[in-house]
């Protein structure tokens, strides 16, 4: 989440998904980020590898959804380490490589509207619960957050 806050053209970053809910053994963790159009999205590509890689080390996993300030749904950072136009031929994004670092693949995943508008927890640029949170993510996450601002 540091690193996610700190790239340009980053507007909020929230959670979603399981670690959002009370779930025993939450088996990802889903971090949506609303960046401006013309944001450099490789920053926070590097940021969605290094925390797919430690979800990976724990046999869980990891995604950073991206959206437009508008509340659309753009897709997910790509986890290629080196993104560009017909670099990959295994790609299933839409339009690989126009924007480097957006993964596309509209046809796969889709958020719906009003979780992007209204994500169960925002925790950048102020903390804000819609949901009741599991006490370890209270604890371990937003306390920390709100502490810090």
């Amino acid at each position: 989440m540091e690193r996610a806050r700190t790239c340009p053209g980053v507007r909020r970053v929230a959670l979603v998904g399981s670690l959002a809910r009370e779930e025993n053994s939450p088996k990802d963790a889903d971090v949506l980020v609303i960046v401006d159009e013309d944001a450099d999205l490789a920053p926070l590509a590097t940021a969605g590898r290094r925390l797919k890689g430690r979800a990976q080390s724990r046999n869980k996993g990891a995604d950073i959804f991206l959206a437009d300030p508008s509340g659309n749904y753009i897709g997910r950072t790509c986890h290629w380490r080196e993104c560009s136009p017909g670099i990959r031929a295994a790609c299933d994004a839409r339009h690989c490589g126009r924007r480097p670092f957006l993964h596309d693949d509209l046809d796969d995943v889709i958020l719906d509207a009003v979780l992007v508008k209204a994500p169960p927890v925002e925790l950048w640029p102020k903390v804000v619960r819609r949901v009741h949170v599991p006490s370890d993510v209270e604890a371990e996450l937003l306390g920390p957050l709100e502490t810090r601002s």
